[in-house]
């Protein structure tokens, strides 16, 4: 960004100018382009209904042909590029989905986009009373298309000859159910996409099938035993003898899985999506709607000449999605322009493994699962622990100067099962990184992956799925992140400075080992705890082809080694069991009980384990008699707060400061405090007892 002063942290001596690690700013000229928008429909948004004084909102959905130069340094860096096959012209295409939403009326537009990066195919654009032009686009390559999936249609790598290009990948089978005798293949832990990567041919007599009896989030395992080749077989047997009838996507074993083992399929694959063009496109399709007229084919831009800027925003693979982009450079176009003004990775605490041979962008933070490899920094740091050299995720921007402003938000979630806190702390857990200037970061203190469903009531809702043993975690995200998206907004456009960054920090002593001395966890009653309830971040040895530092390259070994666990640090608590440090909720501030970014595992192989990224509460006693006939150490509502009135006016207050520092919109504060008048979490003054009454009116000065 032209105007932008880029000055980095110097509170470590391995920190060094940013001109260490330039690249040439000698471009090409343009050589990408979108070849064709075809608006596949056009509707009125909810019937024609007004949105404030915007008007109503027109909903344009269509698709996007477009072709890239592979020679273009801009697009070399997109893994098995020159294996794409190309055009008559030497480009390599692509297809993606995409739908905007704008004013009828474009004088009443704010001239900002709102570019929304879609969750695995899932997402939808944003119809406000600001005005903005909301956009989403495909770019996950491995999806299956389906109605409301957005998604890129990206190549198949090739080798020059027209030979297959191979490689092993890993499938891991975990919970199959008793009885079971075939299974499909899935590559990825959230089962979001089906397998894509076939096998080259059904025999593969090298390939091998691991069942261990135990396994760690580090790795460690007991019981492991080889299955033997000729006792499993690609194909599915639940209707026929074994070895069934022959199917690339699935597994069968002679003698059917067992519940208590975890299952590892290595094989040799074949036909690898050339998924990076996903990075091209949105950056493609982000230009064409900022800057362009019209496409190659002359069909107009539906919203040429009235976008100033552009936001992105992101929520957890989104998120991580938008660090990868930036990181990898696509945030500069064919022009050498910027394309996002604006930045809010939200839950992001890895990048999205989408640049490299046999990738599977859907994947998680879990065992094996590349994501947080290269770096996860915002300022320039070495990562001596794993032997990579001085970078940061804004290096390619700030030689192009075309870095977005950023925010950074997330919750406890992220640092408990989403190995967060290196991009805080760096892979030695020495001291805090810090931040450049134009990059915030908020904290969201005591919050599950992706915030709580909000409200104020005491009584537990059970986890969804049965999975975890704690019940469901309340506290919300959603009200601060509204607040915070307008605060970025304002800073891009306006240049109103944004609220000042609040989170955990290791020179504060906010960030401890994941013990329960140094994290201070009171011992509440019915909530286990234990040093494997922690994601561990782990260093993988992905093999000599691999590019660490970009998270590209190729991949030799599946599963790979282990070959360190990385020190990965968590909030401390109070004595209630709650975070302290962050931007907290306003139910965060007037707590009914204690909010846990953690969850255990009920039962089966992983017991007594993390919950995935999984949040917990525990109220707390509703009055003192329940508090001592329990031993728990927490003091009860009535003891807190008195009355229904005191418990209000600590709502009230809590909500008026949120205001006051700009991480709350005076809506959602008005909504809030009539939600906690309401709840009935205490009786109201007139039926309570003259000594929870008094109690009350100290709260309400």
């Amino acid at each position: 960004m032209g105007s932008l002063t880029m000055r980095w942290p110097s509170r470590r001596s391995r920190y060094a100018p940013l001109a260490l690690l330039a690249v040439s700013s000698v471009v090409s000229p343009a050589s990408a382009e979108i070849v064709r928008v075809e608006i596949l429909s056009r509707q009125i948004a909810n019937g024609g209904q007004t949105v404030g004084s915007v008007g109503a909102f027109e909903i344009i959905r269509g698709r996007v042909r477009g072709a890239i130069d592979p020679g273009d340094h801009r697009n070399s860096i997109i893994q098995d590029i020159g294996l794409a096959p190309r055009n008559e012209r030497g480009q390599v295409e692509y297809t993606a989905t995409f739908e905007l939403a704008k004013p009828v009326d474009m004088s009443k537009a704010s001239r900002v986009l709102l570019y929304q990066v879609v969750n695995r195919g899932q997402g939808q654009v944003t119809i406000g009373p600001e005005g903005h032009v909301s956009l989403i686009s495909g770019w996950q390559g491995d999806l299956v298309p389906l109605p409301d999936n957005h998604l890129a249609i990206v190549p198949i790598a090739r080798q020059r000859d027209g030979t297959p290009v191979t490689g092993p990948v890993l499938a891991r089978f975990v919970d199959v159910p008793v009885g079971t005798r075939s299974a499909p293949i899935r590559l990825s832990s959230m089962g979001s996409t089906p397998q894509q990567y076939l096998p080259v041919d059904l025999g593969q007599p090298k390939a091998t099938l691991t069942m261990h009896a135990s396994e760690s989030r580090s790795g460690f395992h007991t019981g492991t035993e080889q299955v033997p080749r000729q006792d499993w077989s690609f194909g599915v047997c639940d209707a026929v003898p074994f070895p069934g009838t022959p199917d690339p996507a699935h597994l069968c074993l002679k003698n059917g899985f067992r519940a208590d083992r975890v299952y590892e399929l290595v094989y040799t694959a074949r036909d690898p999506l050339v998924l990076g063009v996903g990075l091209a496109a949105t950056r493609d399709i982000g230009s064409f709607f900022r800057y362009a007229k019209a496409d190659g084919a002359g069909t107009p831009n539906p919203v040429a000449g009235v976008i100033d800027r552009v936001v992105s925003i992101g929520d957890s693979q989104s998120g991580n999605f938008i660090k990868t982009f930036i990181h990898l450079g696509f945030n500069q176009d064919e022009s050498n322009r910027i394309v996002w003004d604006g930045a809010f990775p939200r839950l992001a605490a890895r990048q999205t493994p989408i640049n490299f041979r046999f990738a599977l962008p859907g994947g998680a933070a879990t065992l094996y699962e590349p994501g947080s490899e290269g770096v996860l920094w915002w300022v320039l740091y070495e990562d001596r622990v794993r032997g990579l050299p001085l970078s940061s995720l804004l290096a390619r921007c700030a030689a192009t100067r075309t870095c977005p402003k950023i925010f950074e938000a997330f919750g406890s979630a992220e640092l408990w099962g989403l190995r967060m806190s290196p991009g805080l702390i760096g892979t030695d857990a020495l001291a805090d990184l810090g931040l450049p200037d134009f990059v915030r970061r908020y904290y969201y203190p005591g919050t599950t992956h992706g915030g709580g469903r909000g409200g104020f009531q005491l009584e537990p809702v059970p986890t969804p799925g049965d999975r975890c043993l704690l019940p469901e975690n309340p506290n919300p995200q959603a009200d601060t992140t509204r607040a915070l998206t307008h605060a970025l907004v304002d800073w891009v456009v306006r240049g109103t400075p944004p609220p000042d960054s609040r989170y955990p920090q290791l020179g504060a002593g906010e960030l401890v080992p994941a013990t329960r001395a140094a994290i201070g966890l009171p011992e509440i009653p019915g909530v286990p705890f234990s040093d494997h309830i922690l994601n561990p971040m782990l260093h993988y040895g992905f093999g000599p082809s691999f590019r660490p530092l970009d998270s590209s390259g190729t991949i030799a070994a599946m599963p790979p080694p282990v070959l360190r666990i990385i020190p990965t640090h968590v909030p401390r608590v109070n004595a209630d069991g709650n975070e302290t440090s962050g931007v907290p909720s306003v139910l965060h501030q007037a707590p009914l009980g204690t909010y846990l970014g953690w969850n255990v595992t009920k039962a089966g192989l992983y017991r007594g384990q993390g919950c995935g990224f999984t949040g917990a509460y525990v109220p707390f006693p509703r009055t003192r008699a329940e508090r001592e006939a329990a031993g728990d150490p927490r003091p009860s509502v009535e003891e807190r707060y008195g009355t229904l009135e005191g418990y209000v006016c600590v709502v009230t207050r809590a909500a008026n400061q949120a205001v006051r520092d700009r991480f709350l919109l005076p809506d959602a504060a008005q909504r809030l405090v009539n939600e906690a008048a309401v709840s009935r979490v205490l009786p109201p003054d007139a039926e309570s007892t003259e000594e929870n009454r008094i109690n009350g009116r100290k709260l309400c000065p």
